[in-house]
């Protein structure tokens, strides 16, 4: 068992969070100026950019919902509320915690929807 606690999970929520924020600014970042984006009768550059733009777009919104959980967790923090579940209110497991800081779930409740 671990000791993880409320200022080990800040630490890696602020990094996690600096970490997506980057990741989410490079996904949305606007696309260069003269570039040309479009589905022709061949593959070409322009085609692939689309597709590129079309994945990158999925990505982006997976981050951002990891970021909203980020946030989430550090207002739970900030409350005194983190590291309970959010179900049923008992404390989640520290190793849990430790590999996912942002879960706001024991393990028998991770699939519930919230």
């Amino acid at each position: 068992m671990t000791d993880y606690g409320p200022e080990d999970a800040a630490v890696d929520l602020a990094e996690r969070e600096a970490e997506l924020r980057r990741k989410l600014a490079r996904l949305t970042a606007p696309v260069e100026e003269g570039s040309t984006i479009g589905f022709g009768k061949r593959i070409g550059d322009g085609t692939i950019q689309a597709i590129q733009q079309m994945e990158d777009a999925g990505s982006a919104q997976v981050i951002a919902d990891t970021l909203d959980e980020v946030l989430r967790a550090q207002a739970r923090l900030a409350d005194g509320t983190w590291g309970r579940c959010e179900v049923c209110g008992i404390a989640i497991d520290p190793d849990r915690l430790e590999f996912r800081p942002w879960s706001t779930t024991c393990i028998d409740h991770a699939d519930a929807p919230r």
